[in-house]
């Protein structure tokens, strides 16, 4: 009964009481002077308290706490001098710290009062953590000498300029809601991990570039409208949650991306968690790896292929199971790839031809069109793209570089290998493609020379000539940590532009030159030792070469097989049985089909219309040879059938002289050997792009076949009804004469 009286009488004057007083102490301990126990902590929240006065008897007090009252005077706290906390929020105080100061006061919360004046603070030195939210401040003043103090947080008040906080130890600063416009004077707060200026009138990120211990900044409300005010925070890598909710930017397409890119270390973004897969989604967007730009390469000129008629190319003619060979000169911009690719091709011009790339770029001074390369404008470029011209097509100095399959075909046609030579982007385009291309890299290891190079030429700004500076560590990288990827690297003190000492160029072309002859298989020719001709002839006796075509024929053979391999892993990936089942059968008809080794699609339709008496076909003997007559299959005996077979396949192989040659001795054609007796003849695809009439003659029913003496080279390793074998992939033996002998 007497508790409650009391409790009315406080309500009714707002006086704290003395059994107020003991109901919210709390925490019994030992007092400052150790002298004695005591209650430490007192808390009288929500009782409408105007005066505080008795608490001028509580000198022990560490802890106080009265928010939500109607308290004015906190004069009594200037009787606690051991005071540590204090927390008078939600009350009517309009005097800034109207006490004397507590020697070791670290936490004060003024919040939800009426204060608008901030006073000097420098005898609270132990002052750690300051509230004071919802007041009336425009100006942050009188911390100078808190030297200790880390958090501040200044919420709703009428802030217009961010000042008065040089050189203080906050870790956290709280400036929402208030009238801020530009982030200034925060450069010296070394110290600062948390930021808040939310509900702000801020539009650019400037002025937080050098707080580099930054890990959350709240920007919550504001009026930032570029993505690329993000990269003023591109330094801070502590930085792990930024927030950007309601502000212009969040409407602009690829926002999100965009962001995580320009920050790669977020964790949470608009309150959203950043995930890895955002990560990398934003990485592929903006900044793709080498890979990933050319599989993407890789897929649209493929998708642009297929959509044209498709036809079989001449590089793929000579041979299913060995690729069409090519030589890949790469290195950094302005390097002597196309010098050096030119006079490859000169001194080797029955073995190579070069392959002139596409480009959107202008010539340089001294490049032929159609020589050097093909100047194209940009929106012939780009329908070539869409026509499926190219095999692979870069970006590169902000010009477009890429490979035609015409190129490459106009080489093929000719039955030679294709020389060309690109940047490293381009490389690994062309590695997603079916050709299997060697490799080499030139690399230079004296950076004052390649400069000097550069600077020679007079094209480049000094911009391009540190990004073609750049990406020798760029080369060096991929060399290091990708083995195999360049077939072979040649390292130049000195480049091999034409603006270098001939000895530089001589010294790096004679390397080249040895790399292309021990492909080849070629050796120097000179005094009275036995050598090989470019032709593979013997100039000496037979059994020394011989035994080298046998021994680089067991490298060929492992060549193919790993090739062999490597597409039959590909097109296993993710089958089913049958599927795989399915696609094996339709692999090795079409194989079969080409190489000669069964009849093909015309030939069956026409054998399965002719008759099918045996003596009818028998009465059609091979001239010049033996009494046994040739029938269909299935017709003959075992014995028969086999000897047929072997003839027919020796005849009907496609043994051309061009890209199946792979860095290979020239072998005299076995097609001449072999003669005819069957009416009807297979459809070879070999007599693709011959003259419709030597066509209709093949097919004429009664007449004999004719002995034919093929333009090409024997057929490839590997290849069902080949007894002779190439020595070494991927150069071809020589180029395709226009005479009706091979050339010697």
């Amino acid at each position: 009964m007497t508790q409650s009286i009391n409790t009315t009488t406080m309500e009714n004057d707002g006086e704290l009481r003395e059994d107020e007083v003991s109901n919210g102490l709390s925490n019994l301990g030992p007092s400052a002077t150790g002298l004695q126990h005591t209650y430490l902590y007192l808390s009288v929240p929500g009782r409408d308290l105007k005066n505080v006065s008795i608490l001028c008897n509580y000198i022990h007090l560490q802890k106080l706490e009265l928010p939500y009252n109607k308290i004015k005077d906190l004069s009594c706290v200037s009787h606690m001098p051991h005071l540590i906390i204090l927390d008078v929020s939600h009350n009517q105080l309009t005097d800034f710290f109207g006490f004397q100061a507590p020697k070791n006061l670290k936490e004060v919360n003024f919040s939800y009062n009426q204060m608008s004046v901030m006073k000097d603070l420098s005898e609270y030195t132990s002052l750690t953590k300051l509230i004071l939210d919802y007041n009336s401040f425009s100006a942050i003043r009188g911390l100078e000498k808190c030297e200790m103090l880390s958090h501040l947080s200044l919420a709703h008040n009428n802030i217009s300029r961010i000042r008065g906080l040089d050189h203080l130890p906050l870790r956290e600063l709280c400036l929402k809601g208030n009238a801020i416009q530009k982030i200034e004077n925060l450069q010296t707060l070394r110290k600062l991990q948390v930021l808040d200026l939310s509900c702000n009138r801020i539009q650019s990120l400037s002025g937080l570039q050098k707080l580099l211990l930054l890990g959350t900044i709240n920007l919550e409300s504001n009026l930032i409208s570029e993505i690329k005010e993000a990269s003023y925070l591109q330094d801070l890598n502590l930085l792990r949650e930024l927030n950007l909710i309601k502000n212009p930017v969040q409407d602009q397409d690829g926002y999100r991306l965009a962001v995580i890119f320009l920050l790669q270390h977020l964790t949470l973004l608009d309150q959203q968690t950043v995930t890895a897969e955002g990560k990398v989604s934003s990485l592929n967007k903006y900044d793709p790896p080498l890979e990933v730009t050319a599989a993407r390469d890789h897929m649209t000129n493929l998708l642009y292929q297929l959509m044209q008629p498709q036809v079989i190319f001449d590089s793929t003619l000579p041979s299913l199971d060995t690729p069409y060979p090519m030589l890949v000169l790469t290195g950094p911009q302005a390097c002597g790839k196309r010098e050096l690719a030119h006079k490859l091709c000169q001194e080797f011009s029955d073995y190579f031809a070069y392959g002139a790339c596409h480009t959107t770029r202008g010539p340089y001074y001294g490049e032929e069109d159609g020589l050097d390369y093909h100047f194209e404008t940009e929106e012939e470029f780009q329908k070539m793209i869409q026509m499926g011209k190219f095999v692979q097509t870069v970006q590169y100095g902000g010009h477009w570089y890429g490979l035609s399959r015409e190129s490459i075909e106009r080489v093929a046609r000719e039955g030679l290998a294709c020389c060309v030579h690109m940047e490293v982007e381009g490389v690994y385009s062309l590695k997603k493609s079916y050709f299997e291309p060697r490799y080499v890299l030139l690399i230079p290891t004296t950076v004052d020379n390649y400069i000097c190079c550069l600077k020679a030429r007079g094209f480049y700004s000094n911009a391009q000539m540190e990004t073609a500076v750049s990406r020798i560590d760029l080369y060096a990288k991929i060399n290091r940590e990708k083995p195999g990827f360049f077939d072979n690297v040649i390292s130049c003190g000195g480049f091999v532009c034409s603006f270098c000492s001939p000895d530089d160029r001589a010294e790096a072309y004679m390397i080249l030159k040895q790399l292309v002859q021990e492909y080849l298989g070629l050796e120097e020719q000179g005094g009275d030792t036995s050598s090989i001709t470019p032709n593979n002839t013997s100039t000496n006796t037979t059994g020394e070469v011989l035994a080298a075509k046998a021994e680089d024929a067991d490298l060929m053979d492992s060549y193919s097989r790993n090739y062999q391999k490597k597409i039959q892993a590909n097109m296993n990936t993710s089958q089913t049985p049958a599927v795989s089942a399915s696609s094996n059968r339709r692999e090795q008809l079409i194989r079969e089909a080409l190489n000669g080794k069964c009849p093909g699609a015309y030939a069956e339709l026409f054998q399965r219309s002719a008759p099918t008496a045996p003596s009818s076909l028998a009465s059609h003997s091979r001239p010049h040879q033996g009494p046994s007559p040739i029938h269909p299959a299935g017709l003959c005996g075992p014995d028969e059938q086999h000897s047929s077979s072997e003839e027919s396949r020796a005849s009907s192989g496609l043994s051309m002289r061009s890209s199946a040659g792979v860095l290979s001795a020239e072998i005299p054609a076995r097609g001449s050997e072999v003669g005819s007796g069957l009416s009807i003849e297979p459809l070879e695809m070999s007599m693709l792009g011959q003259d419709r009439g030597r066509i209709d003659s093949h097919l004429t029913p009664d007449a004999p076949r004719s002995e034919r003496i093929s333009p090409t080279l024997p057929s490839s390793p590997g290849r069902p009804g080949a007894n002779s074998k190439q020595i070494l992939p991927p150069i071809p033996s020589g180029r395709k004469s226009n005479d009706s002998g091979p050339k010697q």
